[in-house]
């Protein structure tokens, strides 16, 4: 069975002409695409506690991102990426603990588990690929997404995609290169779109995950489910 990707990356706030520092550095501008991302989540946030999000995506379908066994720090983030609904809506049975519960997509645990919408919105993306230089032609380029979502927060992302937790180290040390390179300290912590969206929109639910990832912070010196 194939293991589902691990995605690694490092948030920042995108400074004026980093599409032009960009193409300085060989990057090439693959598309611009515009999507709706709608969030669910109990009414207690009991997945985004857990530090899982559950998105549809339009035009794209589902896609649950879960902790990966690397863990997450305030600087970057690493998670898994299931996208399969069967894989999806186990998941989401297990973390929400309900037994006897079969269900092949991810429409049919909605209602049962008790999830809903809790986030919506549109975002505007340019997609750039990258790859440093003196890396093999073998080499996976970086992904470079610029985000603007309709409530006007801007954030950028330097990824990369791996399917073993051995190949972590390696993408990190090719997001931290390149970060660099474009005036990214790897000490920058950047909060995601959704977490500025419940911050503006839902203060209540961002205040219970504030409450969350402090006492995280605290028990383990990690506050990544607040910053992504």
């Amino acid at each position: 069975m194939t293991h589902p990707w691990i995605e690694v990356e490092q948030k920042f706030v995108p400074r004026p002409g980093i599409e032009d520092r960009l193409k300085e550095l060989g990057g090439t501008q693959e598309s611009r695409v515009s999507f709706r991302d709608s969030y669910y989540d109990t009414r207690e946030l009991t997945l985004m506690k857990a530090d899982h999000w559950l998105r549809h995506r339009e035009g794209s379908g589902w896609e649950l991102k879960c902790p990966a066994a690397g863990g997450n720090t305030g600087s970057h983030t690493e998670y898994l990426e299931l996208t399969a609904e069967a894989a999806i809506a186990a998941r989401l049975c297990e973390r929400l603990a309900t037994a006897g519960l079969a269900a092949e997509s991810v429409s049919e645990t909605l209602a049962p588990l008790e999830l809903q919408e809790v986030a919506s919105f549109v975002t505007e993306r340019s997609v750039w690929k990258l790859a440093l230089s003196g890396a093999g032609d073998e080499e996976e380029p970086l992904t470079v997404d610029l985000d603007t979502a309709d409530f006007g927060y801007a954030v950028g992302e330097v990824e990369a995609l791996v399917r073993e937790e051995a190949e972590v180290p390696k993408a990190l040390e090719k997001i931290h290169s390149l970060s660099s390179l474009l005036g990214v300290s790897q000490q920058e912590q950047t909060p995601g779109k959704l977490i500025v969206y419940l911050k503006r929109f839902r203060p209540q639910d961002y205040q219970r995950l504030l409450e969350v990832a402090t006492e995280k912070n605290d028990e383990q010196q990690g506050s990544a489910a607040i910053e992504n």
